[in-house]
């Protein structure tokens, strides 16, 4: 039996070191905002109050579609009563954020580095924002955790304005966004290497 084989035998048999009370903290409050609506608008109200405001809501339909609906109220319309871009534009990230988030899980820190959002009408109601092809996508992020570290993800948004009195939705915009995700233990693990230089 060589040194390397017993250091890496110790090594198997040292317990994990124990994580602070604040990455716990962090890990249980994450995997609770995306348990629910219900957790996920107290957490907004402390983290993302934007979205808190907003009033968007997030829904699972089956294992392959995810929507987010954001209301057509007061605080996201602009002066001539349609729904403000601002509102369209930044709940967009949120929306996408929290599917990827969902995806992901609590031990990666989700990042978006680039947004690019398409207005095509004018929106006058309730707007419903889609993942395209969701299913393909929810397969390639799971893909890209199970190889382990960082990795960009690209995310394809539809927006569309629900009418109600007709019955269907017609599209308003298009957004492309990209995110960074990396795990949290290598977050960790860089900030104690900066600590200790």
């Amino acid at each position: 039996m060589t040194i390397t084989d017993t250091q890496n035998s110790m090594a198997q048999t040292l317990p994990a070191p124990r994580r602070s009370l604040y990455n716990r903290l962090d890990d249980f409050i994450s995997r609770l905002s995306t348990r629910n609506n219900f957790w996920h608008r107290v957490c907004s109200l402390i983290w993302l109050p934007f979205a808190w405001k907003s009033g968007i809501t997030m829904k699972r339909l089956g294992t392959d579609r995810f929507t987010a609906i954001l209301p057509f109220k007061r605080v996201n319309r602009n002066w001539y009563n349609a729904m403000a871009g601002a509102a369209l534009l930044g709940n967009s990230e949120v929306a996408a954020g929290m599917f990827l988030f969902k995806e992901c899980g609590s031990d990666y820190a989700v990042v978006c580095k680039d947004m690019h959002y398409r207005f095509l009408r004018p929106c006058l109601g309730p707007a419903v924002y889609r993942i395209v092809d969701g299913d393909d996508t929810s397969k390639e992020i799971h893909d890209l955790i199970n190889n382990g570290g960082e990795f960009n993800v690209d995310l394809e948004l539809e927006i569309a304005q629900i009418i109600k009195d007709k019955g269907r939705q017609i599209r308003v915009g298009r957004c492309n966004l990209t995110f960074h995700c990396t795990p949290k233990t290598m977050v960790r693990e860089r900030r104690l290497r900066r600590n200790r230089s």
